[in-house]
């Protein structure tokens, strides 16, 4: 996976983060900056550890999928790319996450990591440092949810899923490149 690939990844990966920090920012009159880095930190830590998860469990599964981990890794990416999508648009867009509390904050940035935990497993299937890719996630996310729970308040809801679907196309333009790299590669 080329640097611009993994950076679009990281950014994509943390647009449903971005959009709950940027719900969670409109509960407020104001955000203060050891709020929006508390915010930030445990969403991007959450984001950094759940695809190192996934990538270690698929670099397991790699021997048994190889001959189409591409598709696999296809399947996931739009998968997820899809899903966000249609949450965003469907029937769930309109009830997003409203943390609150720690706990409320902490349990929010799981379930915006699932998807991260996934795409790990798709990880595993190509060449990527996943050490770098997890820091740049994490990394990414970090700074996307802080942001996002400081500008929440000013931008409303309506930016949140903005932030989704565009991490959903993006999700799935990955999957696409890697399905097509691929196969013109083989």
């Amino acid at each position: 996976m080329n640097a611009i690939a993994l950076i679009a990844l990281a950014f994509a990966m943390s647009m449903d983060a971005f959009a709950a920090a940027i719900v969670q920012g409109t509960h407020k009159r104001t955000v203060s900056v050891a709020t929006a880095l508390k915010v930030g930190a445990t969403f991007g830590i959450t984001e950094m550890l759940m695809p190192m998860m996934g990538y270690f469990v698929g670099r397991f599964a790699h021997a048994f999928v190889q001959a189409f981990d591409h598709w696999l890794s296809f399947i996931l990416l739009a998968g997820i790319g899809g899903h966000l999508i249609y949450e965003t648009i469907g029937d769930g867009g309109d009830e997003m996450p409203k943390p609150t509390s720690f706990t409320k904050t902490l349990l929010t940035a799981f379930a915006t990591s699932i998807d991260a935990m996934i795409v790990g497993v798709s990880l595993a299937f190509l060449s990527v440092n996943i050490w770098l890719a997890g820091a740049l996630i994490g990394l990414t996310t970090f700074l996307m949810t802080t942001l996002g729970v400081s500008v929440g308040a000013t931008l409303g809801k309506k930016v949140g899923k903005i932030a989704q679907i565009m991490g959903g196309v993006v999700l799935i333009a990955i999957g696409v490149f890697i399905l097509v790299t691929h196969l013109l590669n083989h």
